[in-house]
C-alpha cells in the first residue's frame, strides 16, 4: 500500500471516529461507524487489530467528553459544546491522541505516530501517541504545546499554549545510541501549567501545582506548589533599575 492510500484510510477513518464520539453532530450513525472504522484498521493493519480495537471505542469516547467538559470549565468564552467540538484544535489533538494510544498499546507501528503527527500539523499540538493522560484534560489555545513520549499526565490538568513537556537530556549505549528510557516529566492531578513553560526531565510536579507562564523547570516540586517567574523589571537606558 503506497502512503497516499495509508493517508487516505486513516482520514475516513478518523471521520468515523468522530462520528461515533460525537454522535449529536455525526454524519454517519455510531453503527455504522463502527463498521467502517473496523474497515478502514483492517486496511492499515489487521483484522486481529481492528478487532481489538473496535472494543475501545466507548472508553475512547468517555475519554474525549471529558476533555471537552474540561475545556468548557477553564474557559469562560466558550458559549456551548458545539463551539468546542467545531472550532477548538484541542478536541481535533486529543481526539488524534486518544484513537493513536490506543492503537499503540495494542502494538500497532508507524500508524499511531502517523495520526499523532497529522494532529500536529492541523493543530500545532505535538502529543506522542505513547504519552499517558488522564481524563478532563483542559487545552487552552495550544499552539506550540509539545509532550513527550514517556511524559504522563494525571487528572483535570490544563496546558496553555507553548507548553514543552520534554527531556533534559538522553543516555548513550556502546554504539553512542540514545537509550529509550523514561526521560519526560510526571504531572500529577490537578495541575495547571501557563504558556510558553518549559518542564524539562523525569521530574514530578506534585498534584494541585501551579507552574506560571515562561518558567523553566527541571526539577521536582511538592503538591500545591506555586512555580513563578520573577517579576518583570523596567530600566532605564541606563540600566539602573527602577
Amino acid at each position: 500500500m503506497t502512503l497516499n492510500e495509508t493517508i487516505g484510510h486513516l482520514k475516513i477513518l478518523m471521520a468515523r471516529v468522530k462520528d461515533y464520539v460525537f454522535p449529536l453532530y455525526a454524519e454517519t450513525p455510531q453503527e455504522e461507524a463502527a463498521d467502517i472504522i473496523r474497515t478502514e484498521l483492517e486496511a492499515v493493519t489487521d483484522a486481529a487489530v481492528a478487532a481489538a480495537f473496535l472494543p475501545l471505542l466507548p472508553e475512547i469516547r468517555e475519554q474525549v467528553c471529558t476533555d471537552v467538559e474540561a475545556i468548557a470549565e477553564n474557559d469562560p468564552a466558550v458559549t456551548g459544546e458545539r463551539e468546542i467540538i467545531f472550532c477548538y484544535p484541542a478536541v481535533t489533538a486529543m481526539l488524534y491522541y486518544r484513537t493513536a494510544h490506543r492503537l499503540h498499546l495494542l502494538g500497532v507501528g508507524v500508524i499511531p505516530r502517523m495520526l499523532t503527527e497529522y494532529a500536529h500539523s492541523a493543530t500545532g499540538i505535538d502529543i506522542h501517541p505513547a504519552a499517558r493522560i488522564g481524563t478532563h484534560f483542559a487545552i487552552d489555545h495550544g499552539t506550540g504545546i509539545v509532550i513527550g513520549e514517556t511524559a504522563i499526565i494525571g487528572n483535570h490538568v490544563t496546558l496553555y499554549q507553548g507548553v514543552t513537556l520534554g527531556a533534559k537530556n538522553f543516555r548513550y549505549d556502546e554504539n553512542g545510541r540514545p537509550v529509550n528510557l523514561p526521560r519526560h516529566p510526571v504531572l500529577e492531578d490537578n495541575v495547571t501549567v501557563y504558556s510558553n513553560a518549559s518542564i524539562l526531565g523525569r521530574v514530578t510536579i506534585g498534584a494541585g501545582s501551579v507552574i506560571g507562564g515562561n518558567v523553566w523547570l527541571t526539577r521536582s516540586v511538592p503538591p500545591h506548589s506555586r512555580i513563578l517567574q520573577g517579576p518583570a523589571r523596567e530600566t532605564f537606558q541606563d540600566g539602573a533599575g527602577i
